[in-house]
């Protein structure tokens, strides 16, 4: 299970490095930095703590099968949920009421507090040191 949600959440880092790197390039050739949040965190939480997480998956095993699911969930529904909340309170493209808006922001940073959270107890959980020479 480890495997699979390694794969996972290192495959979803890599595309949201790709959205980051794009959106810092654009404020930078834009002269506009309105993006500059949401570029902020979709490099810190969707490319950095994912990569994280899929490395610490890659090379152990835990003892909860179900508990790395749900945290692999909770990371992947938090950090859309924050980063499209976040998009959507300070830029608002699609002109949403001003209270979905605050409430997307905040049910996906709560949702990525949680997998925070989650993480903490899963590494609480290591059974054993995966074989790298596989």
């Amino acid at each position: 299970m480890e495997q699979k949600w390694s794969i996972r959440l290192i495959r979803l880092a890599a595309i949201f490095a790709l959205i980051g790197t794009y959106l810092g390039s654009h404020m930078s050739g834009s002269g506009s930095y309105e993006y500059r949040p949401i570029h902020a965190h979709i490099l810190l939480v969707g490319w950095l703590s994912m990569f994280a997480w899929g490395i610490f998956y890659r090379v152990f095993k835990v003892k909860s099968q179900k508990l790395v699911t749900i945290h692999g969930w909770t990371a992947i529904l938090g950090v859309l949920g924050l980063t499209l909340g976040m998009w959507f309170y300070n830029i608002n493209p699609f002109n949403f009421s001003s209270t979905f808006t605050l409430v997307f922001f905040i049910v996906g940073g709560t949702t990525l507090l949680i997998s925070f959270a989650l993480f903490i107890v899963v590494t609480f959980m290591i059974n054993q040191k995966v074989d790298m020479k596989k």
